[in-house]
């Protein structure tokens, strides 16, 4: 392995990259990556005007970038997603399930309306969404599928229990599209991070957000670009021997 080998290993130039949740925190800073990594990519999320800044801010870094204002409760935007991505670039290499919605009821006080909220953002539309682009996927020669998940799907979770078994439902699913999309050619994997300051991790009162702090050794809570090197492993050649993993990203919160 030379220096121009390595490069490589993490080089997307010429691939195509969908993020949904792309327009903020941990979804701005993957699609941010993969933008330095050469590839096109295409942010997703609920609000057109976050689509067209997060495009923008896209092609101010250099990159080929569109935005798509999507819904994932909604399976036609779903596919419009898809539709857009290969009408504007070709085709599909990677799937970046990110977007998530962190509704929270207590358990014994949870609404029906609530609970498919929660369920259709966090579980069904990135199963369909990968769905809808298997087919896409199947004719890269280096696809591959992340889906962030959280370290919410390992621990006791009673405050966010509906958003953490949505993530640890994904991450069954990771795994069982890895053994079913392997003999395509497609990788998948997942990514559980921790606490990352986030708007959703802000959300919480500045008590809770110091003990999440506390709860991983390295005692804080991460950026996230923290997480933008665990993501390029697993969809970039890097990761060429990983699929039906989960790499948790949490400072050492979570025994697994």
């Amino acid at each position: 392995m030379d220096r121009g080998g390595l490069d490589r290993l993490f080089d997307m130039s010429g691939r195509v990259v969908i993020v949904t949740g792309g327009t903020r925190g941990i979804g701005m800073a993957l699609a941010e990556g993969f933008v330095a990594s050469g590839a096109s990519v295409v942010v997703a999320s609920r609000k057109p005007d976050a689509c067209r800044a997060a495009e923008a801010h896209l092609r101010e870094l250099g990159g080929r970038a569109l935005g798509v204002p999507t819904h994932m409760g909604d399976l036609d935007q779903l596919e419009a997603l898809v539709d857009r991505t290969v009408d504007e670039f070709g085709g599909i290499d990677v799937v970046v399930n990110n977007a998530a919605n962190a509704l929270a009821q207590p358990l014994g006080e949870m609404a029906a309306d609530a609970w498919t909220k929660s369920f259709d953002v966090n579980l069904r539309g990135p199963v369909f969404l990968v769905q809808k682009a298997l087919p896409h996927l199947q004719l890269r020669p280096s696809a591959a599928v992340l889906n962030v998940v959280s370290v919410g799907a390992f621990i006791f979770s009673p405050h966010v229990s509906m958003y953490a078994a949505g993530k640890a439902a994904l991450m069954s699913f990771t795994r069982s599209m890895a053994a079913s999309f392997a003999p395509l050619g497609i990788r998948v994997n997942a990514l559980a991070p921790g606490s990352v300051d986030t708007d959703m991790v802000r959300a919480n009162p500045a008590e809770f957000q110091a003990v999440m702090a506390d709860a991983s050794f390295q005692k804080r809570i991460a950026s996230p670009d923290e997480m933008v090197g665990p993501a390029l492993l697993l969809c970039s050649d890097a990761g060429s021997y990983i699929t039906g993993q989960v790499v948790i990203a949490d400072g050492g919160m979570t025994p697994h």
